[in-house]
């Protein structure tokens, strides 16, 4: 390690920065959300501070003077960026000064680099590999911004603004280290990650006795907690931040059959993994004896995740779960995730709204052709409403009919979208007369039914007109 890495305290001082254009600008910005105050001597003559809040631009001086001869006195640092040949000669100056100096991309000028930095508040991360790839120092901070919690710094500076009161009334350090443990680790720290800052402060301040508080955390059972998280379509990359947190914590990840293997792979490798769902045809072990489950598991002190495919909310069976918990008064959250729809919209450029065209949706589900007996089909013939069907393949003859006998066009397009997201998703598209085919085609689900006028404007509706045409030239040239 020829770095060691810093962190410098910008309210003792102001920081030279030397330079002009964008490069000059980014790194203002860097320093101005960090709290800096800034010298800047502007190589360029150009002082704009567009898009600079005023507090900001309170807190930049624009020093008379030429920038070789800048005035480094009491500066916690000297930056230079696309300053031009001034560059070295004044980093000579800083070093001989005892100034920490920066010339970007000039690592031989430079005694200290600037690592890519991932920044939760009062928590910072930063990553640096000695100058010679910002690219992979980036990348580094891409992977880590998906495990770092958004409000990990809300919680570190809780921690902060208790930590002399609790100093206070647990004097014993390795005590009040099991403290902030059980306050991080528990529902505490689960309270800030959620955004309930409040609840998580009135939490801390019940706690009558900080030292049994600590002391219980060594034998007592951890508390338990559910998490109903939403797995998206099929694609590992359209988890969530906070899915992926929530799997790579839990203890027991209750799943259901659509969920890929691919998501599975993101379970953390020691949970125990249960199949709960269940195929077409084939009995699962019931909602209710779900519900039992999971109740069970918070119960003894461990985390649960119960890992739904789409949305935990979008037929789901969610809301379901999340009475269940309630009512037996087990601590839940919910995690969101992208529903099959959506991801069948992006993946295939089907706009479920199109201007003047469609102006409403329509989200119904039919397992079987009885679900679709039961649906008034006269309330879905407006042409500019998209119908989206979950779960109707089985269905599609009945849904077919049941839309022609209450009005809508034979013609309207439909699209019939399998495996959404996933490697081998498959598309087909067609008219409402052909919808039954047009499933066929797609040779097995999950799949989704999109019917209306948007999707004439999909990519494989676009695919097929192109192929029809290039068909209909060949057959005039013969």
């Amino acid at each position: 390690m020829r770095f060691l890495p810093v962190f410098l305290d910008l309210a003792t001082g102001p920081v030279v920065l030397v330079g002009a254009g964008e490069m000059a600008r980014a790194k203002l910005r860097l320093l101005l959300g960090a709290g800096a105050s800034v010298r800047w001597y502007v190589t360029d003559g150009d002082r704009d501070l567009a898009g600079m809040t005023e507090p900001e631009r309170s807190r930049i001086s624009f020093p008379e003077g030429a920038p070789l001869h800048a005035d480094l006195t009491g500066a916690i640092a000297l930056l230079c960026a696309g300053a031009g040949d001034v560059a070295a000669p004044l980093a000579a100056k800083a070093r001989a000064l005892g100034v920490p100096v920066n010339v970007m991309d000039e690592l031989s000028h430079s005694t200290f680099i600037f690592p890519a930095i991932v920044d939760r508040g009062d928590v910072v991360v930063a990553i640096g590999t000695g100058g010679s790839s910002p690219v992979v120092a980036r990348r580094l901070r891409e992977l880590i911004e998906t495990v770092v919690p958004a409000r990990i710094g809300e919680l570190a500076a809780l921690i902060g603004r208790w930590r002399t009161p609790i100093k206070a009334r647990i004097p014993e350090f390795p005590l009040r280290r099991r403290f902030w443990e059980r306050v991080v680790d528990g529902p505490i720290g689960r309270a800030v990650l959620e955004g309930r800052l409040t609840d998580a402060e009135t939490e801390l301040k019940t706690i009558d006795d900080a030292t049994d508080y600590a002391r219980h955390s060594l034998g007592r059972r951890a508390d338990g907690h559910v998490s109903i998280v939403g797995a998206g379509p099929g694609d590992p990359d359209l988890l969530t931040l906070k899915a992926l947190r929530a799997l790579s914590d839990a203890d027991v990840v209750f799943y259901d059959e659509l969920v890929s293997p691919e998501i599975l792979d993101r379970i953390r490798r020691d949970a125990k993994r249960v199949p709960v769902g269940r195929r077409v045809g084939q009995p699962g072990i019931g909602q209710d004896a779900i519900n039992k489950l999971l109740i069970e598991t918070a119960r003894s002190g461990q985390r649960a995740v119960r890992l739904k495919g789409g949305d935990p909310f979008v037929f789901g069976r969610g809301g379901e779960e999340v009475e269940a918990l309630r009512e037996a008064g087990v601590s839940y959250s919910v995690v969101p995730g992208i529903s099959a729809a959506l991801g069948a919209a992006s993946q295939f450029e089907v706009p479920l709204t199109y201007r003047h065209e469609a102006l409403r949706i329509t989200f119904l589900t039919a397992h079987k052709a009885k679900d679709a007996e039961a649906v008034d089909w006269s309330a879905l013939t407006d042409q500019k409403m998209t119908v989206v069907v979950y779960m109707g393949m089985s269905a599609a003859p009945t849904i077919r009919d049941g839309l022609l006998a209450a009005g809508r066009a034979a013609d309207t397009p439909v699209g019939v979208f399998a495996r959404v997201t996933r490697s081998d998703a498959v598309s087909a598209v067609g008219t409402l007369n052909d919808l039954p085919a047009l499933v066929d085609e797609v040779d097995g689900g999950p799949a989704l039914l999109v019917i209306g006028d948007v999707v004439a404007h999909s990519a494989p509706w676009r695919q097929q007109q192109l192929l029809q045409l290039v068909s209909t030239y060949q057959m005039a040239a013969e």
